[in-house]
């Protein structure tokens, strides 16, 4: 098997762990009984023993394609051979809260037009391919156990073990379909593992109205309607529905360059992710959903430890727990010989002080649009902008979660303005308790400093941190923010100043890594999330023409479901991990502005 490319892959899921399903109709990533458990299947980071759920069209393949279901997570992969054309729904139904914990894959094999000949090949791989299991066939399928761990296989039809899984191969005729049922065991000690698979057709028939239901809600209804529901619909998809918190992607050890190290793992929840999810949720109408999110913040506020030297960590898995011990898995090769594969994420540990104003403007925006703050958090709240308000002046590793050392970051000063700004603004406008005279003053020394030491003149831009003349498109969310207008000429400088160094193609870069070293080897590719930051910088600077041309050339580069991984290739392809929550969460922001400012030029413009 070659590694297709991380573009040519959907994602299912039931809201508690997702799976990878390429073009070809190879299961070749899934992580059960959650995102962060270790992985059933993981051929996308080693093709020989990573393990994968496959079903293969055969004899002469014209093409595949695939496409989801109207409004739904349900997945169809066609195949057009020489003797007619199969396809498989793919789907994970959506279990009711409280449900017995049984994740099921179901895929549902038909025969569209002729006849045609597919090969099953299941071959688990458990633990990151590290736990050896043993095979056993029953009445209804098979069953692979290992220590601790079991999982099954439920099939209409006989499978022939071949170890360390199965196979089996049949023939279909216009018409006539099949559905297989991979799961995990939740109660090793049950005599039929095989009674819970239930009626796969009305488990379609849930599965797809949950999802119609849901995308029915979106209030969003301007331009670009598809991409931003297909962006909601990945949100939703990306949540871990017990605790309400969303990974950054459902994906580990995806290289952000080919044959480098940059291969994180992001099955995790990132605080800075905080205000981003509650914009892009409150924006499309999903209050619900933004509260949910927001309930899992506030119980990381109640954990504040404010005798350590950082109170908040800026990632935690999906439950809550903040050592997130990194680990490399060398027996894994990794996609494309990108190695080391990371278990775990070392830079949960680091100093980062944006975090606190994206958590800052997420209980901002929430409290505004969705429920008003709480006594208890708005106390712990409070804590952490005393904190803030305290320690803001120190250099640390800044968003990017780079390892060269700590710096003085400019974006990591504008979050904590952003900190401070907030909680003094909902002391004042709500009548909440807090030493609002000495937030206002920290928040104006940062304001000064910023506009200083900040400020490149020679370069007529904003810097990454006080000690360098690089550039860094996280610079880009000061209008975002309210810190400055979009149209103040400095501000105006920056865009053309990133646009001339950090972008091509139109396609934006983070920083340059040989103008500022990060600590790590090699290049990366365009990061998605600052293009969509440069878009809405565009469009609130009033540069709608350019504003609107680079949203839809960066529109061209999502893959053929409409998802985006982390980065893009010098070739167009998709880099890191797949799909990225970031990325959809920017879209669906600069989407939202961007045709609410162009309505608004249409209609003056009538006027």
């Amino acid at each position: 098997m070659s590694y297709p490319g991380i573009e040519d892959h959907g994602i299912i899921g039931d809201l508690r762990t997702c799976a990878l399903v390429g073009l070809d109709g190879a299961i070749d990533w899934c992580c059960l009984p959650h995102f962060d458990s270790p992985s059933v299947f993981a051929a996308i980071l080693d093709d020989e023993i990573g393990g994968a759920f496959r079903l293969e069209a055969q004899h002469c393949i014209h093409q595949y394609k695939q496409q989801y279901l109207p409004d739904s997570a349900i997945l169809t992969t066609r195949a057009y051979t020489d003797h007619g054309v199969g396809k498989i729904d793919d789907f994970m139904p959506i279990a009711e809260a409280g449900a017995h914990e049984l994740h099921r894959i179901i895929r549902r094999v038909t025969c569209v037009r002729g006849e045609v000949q597919y090969r099953l090949d299941c071959r688990p791989a458990l633990n990151y391919a590290r736990s050896p299991h043993r095979v056993r066939i029953r009445d209804g399928g098979a069953v692979f156990e290992s220590d601790g761990a079991v999982y099954a296989l439920a099939s209409p039809i006989p499978l022939k073990e071949d170890s360390p899984g199965v196979t089996a191969v049949f023939s279909l005729k216009e018409g006539e379909s099949l559905s297989f049922v991979f799961f995990n065991v939740s109660n090793p000690e049950q005599r039929d593992p095989f009674v819970h698979v239930g009626d796969v057709d009305a488990q379609f028939a849930q599965t797809l109205s949950y999802w119609q239901k849901w995308a029915s809600r979106c209030a969003y209804q301007g331009r670009w309607s598809e991409v931003v529901y297909r962006s909601a619909l990945t949100l939703k998809l990306l949540t871990f529905r017990p605790t309400g918190a969303i990974v950054a992607a459902p994906t580990m050890g995806l290289p952000e360059v080919i044959g480098g190290g940059r291969n994180w793992d992001y099955r995790y929840t990132w605080i800075r992710d905080a205000s981003f999810t509650v914009y892009a949720l409150m924006r499309l109408g999903y209050v619900e959903e933004a509260g949910r999110f927001m309930g899992w913040v506030e119980a990381r506020c109640a954990d504040i430890d404010m005798q350590s030297a950082k109170p908040l960590h800026l990632m935690y898995s999906i439950e809550g727990r903040a050592e997130l011990e990194e680990s490399a898995l060398d027996h894994l090769r990794g996609y494309r010989e990108s190695s080391p594969v990371w278990l775990g994420n070392a830079a949960y540990d680091q100093l980062q002080l944006d975090i606190y104003g994206e958590l800052m403007d997420s209980v901002y925006l929430h409290n505004k649009y969705g429920s008003p703050v709480s006594f208890d958090f708005w106390n712990n709240v409070r804590k952490l902008v005393d904190w803030i308000a305290e320690n803001w002046d120190q250099p640390d590793e800044g968003i990017w979660e780079t390892r060269g050392g700590r710096h003085d970051f400019v974006y990591s000063r504008l979050m904590c303005w952003v900190a401070l700004d907030r909680a003094n603004r909902m002391s004042v406008k709500y009548s909440l308790p807090g030493d609002r005279i000495r937030w206002a003053s920290e928040r104006d020394q940062i304001y000064g400093q910023i506009m200083t030491r900040g400020w490149n003149p020679k370069r007529e831009a904003f810097r990454q941190h006080y000690d360098t003349d690089a550039l860094d498109a996280a610079n880009l969310l000061m209008p975002l923010v309210k810190f400055i207008s979009p149209t103040d000429p400095r501000m105006l400088s920056t865009i053309d100043a990133t646009l001339d160094a950090l972008t091509t193609d139109s396609l934006v870069y983070r920083y340059d890594p040989e103008e500022s070293p990060d600590g790590l080897s090699g290049q990366e590719g365009t990061f998605c999330m600052c293009t969509f930051w440069l878009v809405e910088c565009l469009t609130r600077a009033g540069r709608l023409g350019e504003a609107r041309l680079l949203f839809e050339r960066m529109l061209g580069y999502a893959n053929h479901l409409g998802l985006y991984a982390e980065e893009i290739g010098a070739h167009g392809e998709a880099l890191g991990n797949f799909p990225q929550a970031l990325t959809h969460m920017s879209l669906i922001s600069a989407a939202y502005n961007l045709n609410r400012a162009l309505t608004r030029s249409e209609r003056a413009a009538k006027e």
